[in-house]
């Protein structure tokens, strides 16, 4: 059986310490963060260690924690020559202390605490010095249920950047939407099917050939009636404006 400790209790901990605390391959010996303060999270489910000195030997070491604290953490584990991984889609594996053996176990999805995930379905990116190491990581995924992909850092970070333009910028497109229909009394839900289909048929074709509306079309007429609500938002309009002049780069218009 593998013995795993996770670091921190954010959004990424919180999933991987359910999933793999189900598991029957997997033996979750401690679950850290750093304070009691902020260390509630759903389902009554809690960490069990504040104190890096008290941390048990184990096969692995998850830091599920912010880029920025992945080279203070590892720098201040009282051990050496262990298995350490982060799970940040954008810091280098360089981030963690090289007194331990370093790694990489990215999911790649969005987490948040209150939703519930099928890791079946979320890829893993894993990254190691060591190809024994690497076999380890590709356990995990297993444990995990999910495909494990070999991935570099700088990959990684590349890969990062295009979740963040399909996951964080769109969704910031829902919420400029729902502002959008709020203010004349819209039911966003009106939209889901919508958003829904989008999301479909990038998985059976390229988003290139799945492009639709006026800007493609080049409709000059329903561009221009866009643009004049938008008068009301200057920002979106500049946002809608320069996303219409991307489509019409993308595809020749």
């Amino acid at each position: 059986m593998l013995s795993v400790i996770i670091l921190g209790s954010g959004n990424i901990g919180t999933h991987l310490f359910k999933t793999l605390n189900r598991s029957k391959q997997v033996a979750v010996l401690q679950w850290y963060n750093r304070t009691k303060n902020n260390s509630s999270n759903t389902n009554g489910v809690q960490p069990n260690c504040f104190n890096l000195n008290e941390l048990k030997v184990a096969d692995v070491y998850i830091l599920a924690i912010s880029d920025k604290a992945i080279n203070e953490v590892s720098e201040a584990l009282p051990f050496d020559n262990r298995l350490v991984v982060h799970t940040s889609g954008s810091a280098n594996i360089s981030a963690i202390d090289k007194k331990n053996r370093r790694g990489i176990l990215y999911p790649l999805q969005t987490f948040s605490k209150e939703i519930n995930l099928n890791f079946s379905e979320i890829p893993i990116c894993i990254e190691a010095a060591d190809k024994k190491d690497l076999s380890i990581l590709k356990k995990i995924g297993e444990y995990l249920g999910c495909r494990t992909h070999a991935i570099s850092s700088e990959q990684r970070l590349s890969l990062h950047l295009a979740a963040v333009f399909v996951n964080n910028f769109s969704n910031q497109m829902y919420r400029i939407a729902h502002e959008i229909t709020d203010v004349k009394n819209i039911n966003f839900e009106i939209l889901r099917p919508l958003i829904i289909e989008t999301a479909r048929k990038v998985s059976v074709t390229t988003p290139y050939h799945a492009q639709t509306g006026p800007a493609v079309r080049k409709d000059k007429s329903t561009i221009k009636k866009h643009l004049k609500i938008l008068e009301h938002y200057p920002k979106y309009k500049i946002l809608y404006e320069e996303i219409t002049k991307s489509i019409q780069i993308t595809h020749g218009k």
